[in-house]
């Protein structure tokens, strides 16, 4: 078995009609010929970019590695549990909708897609549609398909830079221009597409209604404040049953570990939206995370620490050990 060390992710960069050529404030420095709508993180397919590893995808290190990378968290102990990336809506994506885990087992995939948006920046006036309107059910949405109004029936709220959305499997959804989102999401891409403004793609209204839920715990989570430790600060984003989100905004450096209170370990993933740091963990070489980077801390290294040089704000991401319910929220 290799051994093991903090993991720099190469980020895939995926062409959406939707997107844009300008992936600023994240990435200010590549240019694109073609309009970028995402760029992934740590999905399946995403290959390690230094050491001894690189080169090599998440699918395949997990599978190989089991726990020793993914940790005993997660469900499935040889697959990557989460995936992450950015998303850079320049104009409306798709309403869509993802199923949930029993709606996913039904039609052979291994898991649902739950899934959460921090708004990593927004400009005045950027919405996303979240969840059908009170009252609204899946026939009176599949017939306003049928007569190009799907987004009447959608909740438009305002979001901003900081908030945290939940977006449980089953939400009818869609992200409107204006934003710049960091996703953190089941491992799964199984998505419906509804409605699509006429753009010339395939829809899945058979399985894509079938999935729709017309309750969902989903919205804006509320969150307890950020707490305070010296220089440094945390903030809980989320705590939910697939994924726990947290972000650090720090001028120190700070130790961290890849067990939570349960005692159950989960892979820590790392995402910078601001500034740099250095990842230091025993026995290995540091690892410099900058803005729009992503880097995964393997469940066996136990203990790691984010240096900052000068100051950073990173996302950090994990399996929780124990069954949690949905987080509270508003719309």
């Amino acid at each position: 078995m290799p051994k093991l060390y903090p993991l720099l992710m190469s980020p895939m960069f995926d062409p959406r009609p939707w997107g844009t050529t300008d992936l600023a404030p994240i990435y200010p420095n590549h240019h694109f010929d073609q309009k970028i709508g995402e760029s992934w993180l740590t999905g399946d397919n995403s290959r390690v970019a230094n050491g001894a590893l690189k080169g090599r995808s998440l699918a395949e290190l997990s599978k190989e590695l089991g726990p020793e990378l993914v940790g005993n968290a997660p469900a499935d102990p040889h697959r990557f549990p989460l995936l992450l990336k950015f998303l850079f809506p320049a104009e409306k994506l798709s309403v869509q909708v993802h199923p949930d885990d029993a709606g996913a087992k039904a039609v052979g995939e291994p898991c649902g897609k739950t899934e959460c948006w921090y708004v990593a920046h927004a400009k005045p006036g950027a919405q996303i549609g979240l969840g059908l309107k009170a009252g609204v059910t899946r026939e009176q949405f599949a017939q306003s398909i049928k007569e190009n109004r799907a987004e009447e029936l959608l909740n438009w709220i305002n979001v901003f830079q900081g908030e945290m959305i939940y977006v449980a499997g089953g939400t009818v959804h869609t992200l409107g221009p204006g934003s710049v989102i960091v996703e953190t999401q089941q491992q799964s891409d199984t998505t419906y597409r509804l409605y699509d403004y006429g753009r010339p793609r395939e829809l899945h209204l058979e399985k894509g209604i079938a999935a729709i839920k017309e309750k969902v715990a989903s919205g804006k989570v509320l969150r307890p404040a950020p707490k305070e430790d010296g220089r440094n600060r945390r903030s809980v984003l989320i705590v939910a049953p697939y994924f726990a989100v947290d972000m650090f905004e720090m001028k120190d450096s700070q130790r961290f570990n890849t067990h939570d209170d349960s005692g159950k370990s989960s892979a820590q993933i790392l995402v910078a939206v601001e500034g740099c740091a250095l990842i230091e963990s025993p026995d290995a070489e540091p690892v410099t995370l900058t803005k729009g980077d992503a880097v995964v801390i393997p469940a066996s290294l136990k203990e790691f620490s984010v240096r900052p040089q000068w100051i950073v704000e990173v996302l950090k991401a994990y399996v929780p050990g124990i069954p949690l319910t949905e987080p509270a929220t508003r719309m």
